[in-house]
């Protein structure tokens, strides 16, 4: 069978390659894993032309052929192995215009390996931000190979695009040019290693010579006639590399100067300077990122607050007004307090998760986030690592699935060890249900000086708690952990821009449609299942209850209210899910928790977030009242046997404390075995944050009780 016509998609990261993969692929594409490894290989089909459709590969993002990391390695096999099944049979690289020279480095070095090559340059509206006018004709013909302009994001360029993929094709047999010769470098006993490994390119040959004993495609026989090459021409690996990279740069210092203007870049660079000056100092920087934390944390209350109410009142009218009208019955306490009281106890938090996700991508867009990683990178190396991991630590405000994988960036193997052992302490968009309901709960709705919301700052102390703890088992990990290799963390700061509103909206919808689809399906069959459990029991236990409430209802006609609450309340006490609340119940009563929280801890290790779909449910199984109040009035309401309230001050804390530290997150636990490849480093995970929750918690509940 022959193979299809493959593209692959080459570029430093974020120069604008997934949006361009996804404007050429569209809806017809998949994700999978590279064989042997657990990185993401996304894959799509474009139709070029009329007679060509070719199979799009979207290789991870990387600086140069040197892998330093999981992800840059991936695309280093793809690229340089013969027999890859992967193989391209033309690269698309990806050039961010506004960082031309930099990407130009890794352009030059794609070029060298003799495959067919179309540069398509990005960012070109970010370039004329920055005075650089780009001469395309003259660096087309300075680089010997097509170059065009793109704008993934707005569908331009991508015709000129399709065309000029369609001549490369068409015209593959042509000779290749060098842009430097490396055999100047080495010496023409290089050209040997090419029939040796059946390698097209020079090029090919050297990383060959450098990387021999680490790629897996190069045999023994092959190693052995390598190593004897090398020591007979003493070859020096990290002088040739040096050698390599200088002759690039010299060669692209002169294309830069033929091809490309800077208009009047002092002024431009003055601004950025002085914005940075601020935002970077090392005390007013970390003051105005504390601010910046300050107005996240008080917007997600403020401005949530009004929709929430209209949600959770639309959810009680509904319930109210299906209460009034349907026969009472087991079909109406399904439908009212299972399937109802499931999905208004996680709708009413999906404004908070809309603004939280808003408010992220507005510093991202504005390119204040990198700077957070630059601010924080002193203060995590207090803890062995730098400010590579504070990225992923980031998105894992949003959800650790993704921020664990993002870790494959970081090229120390300790280091992002220990980042994806932490990250899970970092507080999710997950925790946010939890946290807003329970502060909702015993934190009082009150202002200090007048415009500080107390709520919003117990929200922001959350956050930093689980930072903070992040940082001291990071610290530990760190002891614990032996490892002699060093890093250095460098980044370049993006230019600052007015974020796209368009985009912060898009995105805000999108989350909250992935959040109701996502975590709604886990929330209604869990809430149907716990419905079933906290209806039945053990038949002859109900029928015993059943009886003697109906002799007190004969009996006692003029406290049927009072009867038929207490006989809700004994029915869903010896009910399957109040047995299971009860028999753990010795273990938690140390942390303030009575047998419901105890039901509700267990199902939330699904997800964190059924916590609330769960209390929803058992508050409303066997409410004689259902639907006229609402979850935050039931659970306030709420008292033990002795007439003292469930969620008191220390309960509601230690409960808090709790789901900041507990590893309750079956999605995450599985992303950790997947990119460690072991059972191990998520049991220890599991484990030490059980630890720490359970003892946070108790230590929190004796110290406010």
């Amino acid at each position: 069978m022959q193979r299809p016509y493959t593209i692959a998609l080459v570029g430093n990261p974020n120069s604008g390659k997934s949006s361009l993969f996804n404007a050429l692929t569209g809806l017809n594409q998949k994700v999978g894993n590279f064989p042997g490894v657990t990185v993401d290989k996304k894959t799509g089909i474009s139709k070029i032309s009329d007679t060509l459709t070719a199979h799009i590969i979207d290789l991870p993002g990387t600086y140069s052929l040197y892998p330093k990391s999981a992800d840059e390695q991936v695309t280093y096999e793809v690229l340089l192995n013969q027999k890859n099944v992967d193989k391209p049979g033309l690269i698309l690289v990806i050039a961010d215009a506004s960082n031309l020279k930099r990407n130009l480095l890794f352009c030059s070095q794609i070029m060298d390996l003799k495959i067919p090559v179309v540069i398509a340059l990005t960012m070109m509206d970010i370039a004329k931000q920055k005075g650089i006018t780009i001469d395309m004709d003259g660096l087309q013909r300075v680089m010997g190979v097509p170059v065009v302009a793109v704008n993934p994001r707005r569908n331009k360029g991508i015709t000129a695009l399709k065309k000029a993929i369609s001549d490369a094709h068409r015209n593959e047999q042509e000779k290749l040019p060098d842009f430097i010769d490396v055999t100047t470098i080495t010496g023409t006993w290089l050209q040997e290693i090419k029939p040796l490994c059946e390698l097209d390119s020079n090029y090919g040959a050297l990383h060959v010579a450098c990387n021999y004993t680490e790629l897996r495609y190069i045999n023994a026989a092959q190693r052995i006639q390598i190593a004897a090459l090398l020591g007979e021409n003493k070859f020096h690996k990290s002088k040739v590399q040096a050698e390599e990279i200088l002759q690039r740069y010299r060669k692209i210092d002169t294309l830069m100067q033929e091809c490309v203007t800077l208009e009047s870049p002092e002024q431009k660079l003055v601004i950025s300077d002085k914005i940075d000056k601020v935002l970077l100092h090392p005390v007013w920087g970390n003051i105005i990122l504390l601010v910046v934390l300050f107005i996240l944390f008080q917007s997600i209350f403020l401005l949530a607050s009004y929709p929430m109410a209209w949600v959770e009142e639309g959810f009680a009218f509904v319930g109210n007004w299906l209460g009034n009208i349907m026969p009472t019955g087991l079909f109406k306490d399904l439908l009212i307090n299972g399937v109802l009281a499931g999905i208004s106890g996680i709708a009413v938090f999906v404004p908070q998760i809309m603004i939280l996700f808003g408010l992220i991508t507005i510093l991202e867009d504005s390119g204040y986030m990198a700077r957070i990683s630059f601010l924080t990178d002193r203060i995590m190396r207090t803890a062995g690592l730098n400010g590579r991991s504070v990225m992923p630590l980031i998105s894992g405000m949003a959800c650790a699935v993704p921020a664990i994988m993002a870790a494959r960036t970081i090229q120390n193997k300790k280091e992002r060890l220990i980042t994806i052992m932490i990250t899970p302490l970092m507080s999710c968009s997950a925790r946010l249900p939890v946290y807003t309901m329970l502060i909702a709960l015993v934190i009082p709705d009150k202002r200090l000086f007048g415009f500080m919301n107390l709520q919003g700052l117990v929200l922001m102390g959350l956050y930093l708690l689980g930072f903070f703890m992040a940082l001291l088992v990071a610290r530990i990990m760190n002891y614990i952990i032996k490892s002699k290799e060093r890093t250095f963390f460098l980044m370049e700061l993006p230019v600052y821009r007015a974020p796209r509103w368009k985009n912060v909206g898009i995105t805000m919808i999108e989350k909250g449609k992935i959040f109701i689809r996502d975590v709604g399906k886990v929330i209604i069959v869990l809430s149907l299942i716990l419905w079933a459990l906290a209806a039945f029991g053990p038949p002859a236990a109900m029928r015993n209850i059943e009886e003697k409430y109906s002799i007190l209802a004969r009996q006692h006609p003029e406290q049927r209210a009072e009867i038929e609450h207490a006989h809700a309340t004994e029915k869903l006490e010896h009910s399957f899910a109040g047995i299971m609340g009860h028999a753990i119940e010795p273990a938690i009563r140390p942390l303030g928790y009575d047998w419901k929280i105890g039901i509700a801890l267990i199902t939330s290790f699904a997800a964190r977030e059924v916590f609330v779909g769960t209390m929803a449910t058992l508050y409303s199984v066997g409410d004689t009242d259902a639907g006229k109040a609402t979850l935050h009035e039931k659970m306030r309401d709420a008292k033990r046997d002795d007439g003292t309230p469930v969620y008191t001050f220390a309960a509601g804390l230690s409960l808090l404390v709790f789901y900041v530290f507990a590893m309750q997150c079956m999605s995450t636990l599985a992303i950790v075995k997947r990119e460690t490849r072991s059972w191990k480093y998520p049991a220890i995970q599991f484990v030490y944050m059980a630890v720490i929750a359970y003892l946070g918690a108790l230590l929190v509940y004796q110290l406010f009780s």
